[in-house]
């Protein structure tokens, strides 16, 4: 299931790990270092492994938690505004 988010930041970037806690897609830095290391994070499309990416107004970024438990298979889709 794919979860839409809109999450407006309000300075010139935000890092990957940061925005994952920020979007409540995680519920620490961590999960969301665990997830980046896992290939489970996609930024613009591309899988991305660098949790200090600097995210911007307009990127997308997407978790798919079904690649690190089975148990889950909500895919978020962060859309930064």
């Amino acid at each position: 299931m794919n979860i839409e988010k809109n999450v407006k930041i309000t300075t010139e970037f935000i890092k990957l790990d940061q925005l994952l806690k920020f979007a409540e897609v995680v519920d620490s830095g961590g999960i969301a270092k665990a997830l980046i290391a896992e290939s489970a994070v996609k930024f613009n499309g591309e899988i991305m492994t660098m949790r200090g990416k600097k995210v911007r107004p307009g990127d997308i970024v997407t978790v798919d938690l079904s690649v690190v438990d089975s148990n889950y298979q909500e895919v978020f889709v962060i859309h930064v505004q």
